[in-house]
């Protein structure tokens, strides 16, 4: 058995068909898709197929997606482009929930130190928003309300159908940064009530370097960015044709998963991995809500152990696990997700995400489940809390909030 790989939210490998598929466009069919000869035409054709196949995937006209370089920059365009399109109607609130992936969070801190008001949503336990604590934060001088539809850590699954109604009750944008939702759970943009959305190809088996960003009818923000007309002069420069279309072709695999069951399967592992390492190590806290999230996306608190010692531990047994968001790794400090769900820090620490993926197999996850166990153990027993804890013999739940 190979290396084993449950980090599939941080990113994915490229299927062989979305390969197959960029080829011819990364050397014969080479031609600048805005250029006016045939050859350049058949590339802008591909181009507009590869559109309207991510747009169908998402229930999307179209006309309204535009090709990012990620998700993190069509997370950038709608929170700076809402700021400045609505900085004439003297709004200044940017709402955003505690538990955003920085490209979100770090983008609202920025409009903060520009004289923009940043509001804060609060998850509970299971890091799920409250659209009642919600409403009594959003207000007339709010301007855009983002929340991610699924937690890249934690997997939940916010209510953004009712946060949307909210938002728009008092006249404000609803974004929801949709990477991490995309491919796992079948979503309809219209249907979620969102102005706009993002979303990524690495997460869903495509390849890196291109998004998508959903604006919907009616709505103009402020550009970002100033030159061609290229993506209907909303995000200009030249297009990168082999990306965009290995995107289409990525997104177009989606609907067949679903058709296939694959979601199931891997709830199915998930819950085996969840049901072996809960049951096997004491002291551990399950973070998410078991109801409300994405199937493929475990997150276990191990307290008395650091994550980034488990997560090098495992990589030496050849298995790759997360300790946090992908985007923050190097970071000592413990997750601001998990924090923000209220755990304590010491517990928050030994957090390891499993994300799992389409070629992940049973018997991974009974080594893995084993790997864990013996990691944990190895590392408690040279933890003085630990030693601390059992000779106390008070016990209590160790999961309890802060």
């Amino acid at each position: 058995m190979g290396f084993i790989y449950l980090d599939h939210n941080a990113t994915t490998p490229v299927r062989p068909e979305v390969t197959e598929a960029m080829l011819p466009y990364l050397g014969g069919m080479f031609y600048n898709p805005s250029s006016i000869y045939s050859p350049a035409r058949a590339v802008r054709r591909a181009i507009d197929a590869a559109r309207e196949k991510v747009a169908a995937a998402i229930g999307a006209d179209p006309r309204r997606l535009y090709f990012t370089s990620g998700g993190t920059e069509a997370d950038n365009m709608a929170l700076f482009g809402a700021a400045y399109s609505m900085y004439v109607k003297d709004r200044r609130k940017i709402v955003i929930s505690k538990i955003e992936h920085p490209a979100v969070l770090e983008s609202a801190r920025a409009l903060e130190k520009r004289g923009f008001e940043l509001a804060l949503l609060p998850v509970d336990r299971n890091g799920i928003v409250d659209p009642v604590k919600a409403a009594e934060i959003i207000d007339d001088n709010t301007i855009i309300v983002s929340v991610m539809h699924a937690n890249n850590e934690i997997g939940t699954i916010q209510p953004i159908k009712e946060l949307a109604e909210i938002a728009h009750k008092h006249g404000a944008l609803m974004h929801s940064d949709c990477v991490q939702s995309f491919g796992k759970i079948l979503l309809n943009v219209k249907d979620l009530g969102v102005d706009m959305a993002s979303f990524s190809a690495h997460k869903i088996y495509g390849p890196k370097g291109i998004g998508a960003f959903y604006v919907r009818q009616g709505l103009k923000l402020a550009p970002l960015q100033y030159g061609g007309h290229q993506e209907m002069r909303v995000r200009p420069g030249t297009e990168n044709p082999a990306a965009i279309i290995g995107f289409g072709v990525a997104a177009e695999l989606v609907n067949k998963d679903f058709e296939s069951g694959v979601p199931a399967r891997l709830a199915a592992m998930r819950d085996r991995l969840q049901e072996l390492l809960i049951g096997r190590v004491p002291q551990t806290c399950l973070n998410g809500n078991t109801d409300r999230r994405v199937p493929n996306t475990l997150n276990i608190s191990f307290a008395f152990v650091e994550g980034e010692a488990m997560s090098i531990a495992l990589d030496r047994m050849g298995i790759g696990v997360a300790t946090g968001s992908a985007c923050s790794s190097g970071d000592l400090e413990p997750s601001h997700v998990i924090m923000s769900m209220g755990l304590k820090e010491e517990v928050a620490h030994g957090s390891l995400r499993f994300s799992l993926g389409l070629e992940n197999k049973m018997e991974e996850i009974e080594k893995t489940a084993e790997a864990v166990t013996q990691v944990v153990e190895r590392f408690r027993m040279m933890s003085p809390l630990y030693e601390d804890f059992v000779k106390s013999g008070t016990g209590g739940d160790i999961c309890k909030q802060n």
